[in-house]
């Protein structure tokens, strides 16, 4: 029989062959079963440890677990090397050996005033779905400070506030936000007479609270950390990175304890320091006063002031 060269050859696809691995013990759930941790924040603020990856580790183990698996590129690392896992991951941060921490991962859902988040999504190394004043409408939500924390400008920090304002100009800036919190009555009447929102929402000030689901691996977070906990770094937003450092920290307690000891508590040399160190001297071989600013600071915090 001639084979119709137009007939199309009914063929059946072949199911690749899936090899299961499943765990010799028992699993645990590194969020302890929990749906949500929530910590409050600011005045309506709140961050929310929402999921982790990996979610389930070995009993007796915690998401740190991953950092050395991805290390050793191996499977299995049995509760006898637990003090060497521990000595892998402080080796690793201490020589910024990074990529295994990437291994690990953090989705949280935070409320934050909106200059925060400005601030907040300069870290380009999460993915961020935030709050749509076009879609919705924006919530009657505004961050008021307290009179103790309304600051005066830095005279040493041109980003910052330090000393607590005087007594006048504190009263004068909260009475400038509560006028400012009013634009939101004229806000809703504007959008129930049909203006777009897209449009209605460009009076609002950025004291009006946002919002967003923001997912990140370990080793960026660790940097978004030691940035946003500096004292350096604006109030507002420092108490959001140590809300994310208090929930992550039972989560990878071994990473946090190592991230601590080499990298927001410690002190990092520039050539020049190092060199005037090893001199004696008690300012840089350079006229840059910012530099010699900050070797003053360095030297006070190592007590060689």
């Amino acid at each position: 029989m001639t084979p119709d060269p137009n007939a199309i050859a009914e063929t059946k696809p072949v199911a690749p062959e899936v090899r299961s691995v499943r765990p010799e013990g028992a699993m645990v759930d590194v969020m302890g079963g929990d749906l949500r941790r929530e910590i409050k924040v600011l005045d309506h603020g709140l961050v929310a440890l929402v999921d982790a990856m990996p979610r389930l580790v070995p009993e007796g183990q915690t998401a740190d677990q991953a950092i050395v698996q991805a290390a050793r590129v191996s499977y299995g690392a049995g509760t006898k090397r637990v003090n060497e896992d521990r000595g892998l991951i402080r080796y690793l941060l201490r020589h910024r050996h990074t990529t295994p921490f990437e291994m690990v991962e953090f989705k949280f859902h935070c409320a934050m005033p909106i200059f925060v988040a400005r601030q907040w999504i300069r870290h380009r190394t999460a993915n961020v779905n935030e709050y749509s004043g076009r879609y919705s409408i924006m919530p009657d939500r505004f961050y008021r400070p307290s009179a103790e924390n309304v600051r005066q400008q830095s005279s040493s920090n041109r980003q910052g506030g330090e000393e607590q304002a005087d007594q006048s100009t504190a009263d004068r800036f909260l009475a400038l936000l509560e006028r400012t919190e009013r634009m939101h009555a004229e806000y809703l009447e504007l959008t129930e007479k049909g203006l777009a929102r897209e449009l209605a929402r460009i009076p609002l000030p950025q004291s009006l609270y946002t919002e967003w689901y923001w997912k990140i691996d370990l080793h960026n977070l660790l940097h978004f950390l030691s940035l946003r906990l500096d004292p350096h770094a604006q109030m507002e937003i420092r108490v959001y990175a140590q809300a994310m450092l208090d929930l992550i920290e039972p989560i990878v307690p071994v990473t946090v304890e190592a991230f601590r000891d080499y990298r927001s508590g410690a002190v990092a040399l520039t050539r020049l320091e190092v060199e005037a160190m090893r001199s004696g001297k008690a300012e840089l071989d350079t006229e840059n006063k910012r530099e010699q600013a900050e070797w003053r600071e360095k030297r006070e915090k190592l007590g060689l002031a």
